[in-house]
């Protein structure tokens, strides 16, 4: 395979909106009482595993067991709705974010459930973050970063 464009030195600037929209999330979750770093990462594993990206299921995969994630939650977790090994709130944060990016009608069921567990500011956040990682997902999925490349700090 040809090697494809490093999107960093070809369009910084854009790659800096996504990485402060990163720093804003890291801040909020990190300070957060209603989402925590290793529930975001669990999405954005989750979400990279449904869009099929391998760069991003590597990096995730390695982040969320740099924060102490279990192998067993890691690798249940593309059948996280069976398996006893998730909250509830962290049921309800892999719910919302198969629903925001399935396109599916967000129902007021759904929406008030989610909401009660996170608050308007957490779910605006949520929200965010999801669409910030499929953001990332489309990009690396374009332009193939080498899987495994990827070293955490």
């Amino acid at each position: 395979m040809t090697k494809r464009l490093d999107y960093f030195s070809t369009s910084p600037q854009a790659m800096e909106i996504l990485l402060e929209q990163e720093n804003y999330l890291h801040r909020q979750f990190f300070v957060g009482e209603s989402m925590t770093m290793p529930t975001w990462e669990l999405i954005k594993l989750r979400v990279s595993q449904i869009n099929q990206c391998a760069f991003c299921i590597d990096m995730h995969s390695k982040d969320a067991l740099k924060l102490g994630e279990t192998p067993e939650r890691i690798y249940s977790l593309s059948a996280w709705f069976d398996s006893p090994l998730y909250s509830e709130l962290e049921r309800t944060a892999l719910a919302w974010a198969e629903l925001i990016i399935s396109r599916d009608q967000v129902t007021e069921e759904r929406y008030q459930q989610a909401l009660a567990h996170f608050g308007a500011q957490g779910l605006v956040d949520l929200t965010i973050a999801v669409n910030a990682i499929n953001s990332w997902n489309s990009i690396a999925k374009t332009f193939k970063p080498e899987v495994g490349s990827y070293k955490p700090n």
